[in-house]
């Protein structure tokens, strides 16, 4: 189980920290034990399914068809491209990149509106969505043809999926409103070179987020790493 939700959590991660520092926002652990903190995010609905994942005990399985039982190394490579791909995506989103030209050509009188920031930036967290879901289903599928203890493994992912992902959702959806205080924070502390490290930031956050979407993902390849070693030896 450790393997599949050993998250920092939203208020420890990488990426609340940097916000916390580009917002000038104190952000604290809360005092709740971490149990205590996930079990006001479940309800009782949600409870029954986990203890019917954690208990339950499915059938065992067979070696499935094409070497389901083979290595992680093709799962590893996908997660590994579709990362790559995402974390270029951001580097090169021209929104993001610093234009010498265009920022010159710009009237200082018009203001610079956050609004294209903030549309490329939901549309960076939907890509991220797209792709970061569908590997965490095909590691799930991998790992329930593994062994009846990989198969619960993966029956509790499902559930916290479930959960944690409307909960995580709703947290990141914040993100943009506090990077729009940044952007005006900056346009009036630095008026010189204000945007372009703006432009920064935005993208040293979204490259934070995208660590957080993959640590579920990271979870679960670490299983099935080590369900492979398990088998072979």
């Amino acid at each position: 189980m450790a393997q599949v939700s050993g998250r920092t959590g939203f208020n420890g991660s990488a990426l609340t920290r940097l916000l916390s520092r580009l917002c000038e926002v104190d952000v604290r652990e809360p005092r709740q034990v971490t149990a205590d903190r996930l079990s006001q995010w479940f309800g009782w609905t949600d409870a029954i399914s986990l203890s019917a994942a954690l208990n339950g005990t499915p059938a065992a399985s067979s070696p499935g068809p094409s070497g389901a039982r083979t290595s992680a190394s093709a799962e590893e490579s996908e997660c590994k491209r579709v990362r790559a791909a995402l974390a270029t995506a951001i580097a090169e989103d021209s929104t993001f990149l610093p234009s010498p030209v265009r920022d010159a050509a710009m009237d200082p009188a018009v203001p610079v509106a956050f609004s294209p920031f903030r549309q490329r930036y939901l549309a960076r967290q939907q890509a991220m969505e797209a792709g970061v879901g569908p590997l965490r289903g095909k590691l799930r599928a991998r790992l329930a043809g593994r062994s009846p203890a990989m198969a619960r493994l993966a029956s509790v992912d499902v559930v916290m999926e479930q959960v944690l992902g409307a909960q995580e959702r709703t947290l990141l959806a914040s993100v943009p409103a506090l990077l729009e205080k940044h952007f005006k924070r900056l346009r009036q502390a630095a008026p010189d070179a204000w945007l372009d490290r703006f432009r920064q930031d935005a993208r040293d956050v979204l490259l934070a987020e995208l660590d957080l979407r993959f640590q579920p993902v990271d979870g679960l390849l670490e299983a099935l790493r080590a369900g492979h070693k398990d088998t072979s030896q």
